[in-house]
């Protein structure tokens, strides 16, 4: 039996622009558990977390042609793995659904969640603080442990918990004034 060759990432890329199988299995491969591990926090279980992960490489595999090896491939998979996953709770009007805020926070109100679209929520996540704004999206959207954002972005541990915990009282206020102002707005 022999081994399959590992192709680089332009290989792979220049495959699937050509609809070559091989190269497109090698990519889903190189790329499934990261995918995985962005979207399994946020499904019910494993196998729809699977739907959204493959719902996402459909749309990289329709959508090879436009990367241009501007930014890291993974980092652009990434983004269109995360637009499968926000589709994904769009269709079902579970808007904030994967947005998990943590038990331990005090709830908000319970039509403040409802109310709010997935374009209103990223819209009010890059109003954050840069670095608060930055370790928020690697753990809640893209499923970073504390660990390896601290590795990624050489802070510590406690400092990436931290910025986690300021994002999400920051979050938590935005949407209870986006919401104020909506009701007052009515």
């Amino acid at each position: 039996m022999f081994k399959k060759r590992k192709y680089s990432e332009q290989e792979l890329v220049e495959g699937c622009k050509k609809n070559n199988r091989t190269h497109q299995e090698q990519l889903y491969r190189l790329y499934f558990a990261s995918m995985m591990q962005m979207c399994g926090p946020y499904a019910n279980d494993r196998e729809e977390a699977k739907t959204i992960v493959n719902d996402g490489f459909l749309r990289v595999f329709k959508k090879i042609e436009l990367f241009t090896f501007k930014g890291s491939l993974e980092g652009w998979i990434r983004k269109l793995v995360w637009h499968s996953l926000s589709d994904h709770f769009r269709k079902r009007a579970n808007y904030l659904h994967f947005l998990v805020l943590e038990d331990r926070d005090a709830p908000l109100p319970e039509n403040t969640l409802n109310e709010l679209y997935v374009e209103d929520i990223l819209k009010l996540v890059d109003r954050l603080p840069p670095a608060t704004q930055k370790v928020f999206r690697l753990y809640a959207i893209e499923g970073y442990t504390h660990v390896e954002i601290a590795k990624k972005i050489d802070i510590s541990e406690g400092t990436s918990k931290w910025y986690l915990s300021a994002a999400r009282k920051k979050l938590k206020k935005m949407m209870q004034q986006h919401n104020s102002i909506k009701n007052h707005a009515g």
